[in-house]
């Protein structure tokens, strides 16, 4: 195929993420160019629903008038200030307060940063230091789970819990373990009920705990929704059952909310959705509508008492980025939280969700279609070459990333995950008719891959 002189000059000057780098070669990006609600355009000018809200993240869909000016008028006043060595700015406090008003759990403090990776990675940071503070220095090893995402970092990379993240990157680092996900529909076992599967998953983490040693396992980590692992949506029951283990060996409890904060669920967290109860969370994206780089942790009292205590100690807290609270970022997020809640975002949402889930449970009677599960706003189907025997497709087949390629075609962006997922994640403002055309694409692009896979014979290749 011929490329454009912007592709040609992307191919030799960037490196792309999850991209198969030999094969981007030959084919080269698609170029964005501009952004509108919930639609983006490409430089052929070729129109898309954004189904994914970028990368789960673009919430209050684009070019939003409001965070455009917050951001100018930020840029106007006071571009950059830090916060190291007792420094402070008007909009990284603002910040700190709108995030504890809202927080799921009971806050004392928020310590910001740049991104989900770089949360995660702080909490880790500061789950070891909490530890030492309270003298129980062996309880430093850390509790992921099977299909989980919680960042590329070294530490957060070692958390996620998914093969190219860590395959030849000498990951896991160690004290990082993974238990099983409550993923149903590959996980439970023949005639087993959801209570008895979420029985199962707390027993199994009871017993790894203690076969670990309680007073060795400090944290574990869990997202409401797994969503790059391939939106798996937890039973009712899940997680107040492993809280209960959790509490039961004094093991820290972090809430990943990148992906589910701020309304994607139809609760302003996800954490109020599944009846979390965490000790602490991570956020980011949807922090600022991901119109700019923030993210942050919250902090509880007794982990406040241990960075106090650490401090008074070696005689600094030696933790920070040089853009922690940057002053431009934390304008747009301040006013992003302010959209939310003039906008009532979340009323929205679950005003939105019984059309978005209903179309994803009609998707279960498409033949390609293995499962399709849906929550709030975020969903997915999986696609299988036999339904009855749930038989995926082999991987060399690229059935997930083809059905992307096919939706794209008829102009609508979803994301392939491992296992021949899409997942569909859009922009929380969309409105009733745009998520009833985003799913009529959607069908389209199923039924061009299943002629595809019928053509090919890939159900018996």
């Amino acid at each position: 195929m011929d490329l454009t002189n912007a592709q040609m000059r992307d191919i030799e000057t960037l490196i792309h993420p999850y991209t198969n780098l030999d094969a981007f070669r030959q084919t080269g990006p698609v170029v964005m160019e501009r952004g509108e609600g919930i639609h983006v355009w490409d430089t052929n000018g070729k129109q898309y629903i954004e189904g994914l809200a970028g990368l789960w993240c673009t919430s209050l869909g684009y070019n939003e008038k409001e965070l455009i000016e917050a951001a100018t008028q930020q840029l106007a006043t006071l571009p950059y200030t830090h916060t190291f060595a007792g420094k402070s700015h008007e909009r990284a406090i603002e910040l700190a307060e709108a995030v504890k008003e809202i927080s799921p759990h009971p806050t004392s403090k928020v310590l910001f940063c740049g991104s989900g990776s770089e949360a995660n990675d702080q909490q880790i940071k500061l789950i070891w230091y909490y530890n030492n503070a309270r003298g129980k220095t062996a309880k430093k090893k850390i509790i992921s789970r099977k299909r989980a995402y919680h960042g590329v970092t070294v530490a957060t990379a070692s958390l996620t819990g998914l093969v190219p993240n860590q395959r030849d990157f000498d990951l896991p680092i160690d004290r990082i373990h993974h238990v099983n996900c409550p993923f149903a529909y590959r996980e439970a076992e023949p005639g087993e009920t959801d209570d008895q599967f979420t029985d199962r998953l707390a027993k199994e983490l009871d017993q790894f705990i203690e076969h670990e040693g309680p007073d060795t396992v400090a944290a574990f980590f869990a997202e409401p929704i797994q969503g790059a692992g391939g939106v798996l949506i937890p039973a009712d029951g899940y997680f107040p059952k492993i809280k209960k283990v959790l509490d039961k060996h004094d093991v820290y409890f972090v809430a990943d909310e990148v992906i589910c904060g701020f309304g994607r669920t139809g609760n302003m967290f996800g954490s109020q959705t599944f009846d979390m109860q965490p000790d602490s969370i991570s956020v980011a994206k949807a922090l600022s509508s991901a119109y700019l780089p923030i993210g942050a942790i919250t902090i509880g009292d007794q982990m406040y008492e241990a960075m106090l205590e650490e401090s008074r100690k070696i005689g600094t807290f030696g933790h920070g980025y040089t853009y922690t609270a940057h002053p431009v970022c934390a304008a747009v997020a301040i006013k992003t939280l302010e959209i939310y809640k003039k906008r009532d975002i979340v009323g929205h949402v679950r005003k939105l969700a019984p059309v978005f889930e209903a179309r994803f449970a009609k998707l279960a009677d498409h033949p390609l279609v293995g499962n399709a599960r849906a929550k709030g706003l975020i969903g997915a189907v999986e696609l299988v070459a036999d339904k009855a025997a749930k038989r995926s497709f082999d991987p060399a087949q690229k059935v997930g990333i083809t059905c992307q390629m096919n939706a794209e075609a008829e102009g609508l962006l979803s994301r392939a995950l491992g296992g021949d997922i899409v997942a569909l994640c859009p922009p929380l403002i969309i409105q009733e008719d745009e998520v009833n055309e985003m799913f009529d694409r959607l069908e389209r692009a199923l039924d061009a891959t299943e002629h595809w896979v019928a053509k090919e014979g890939l159900r018996t290749a």
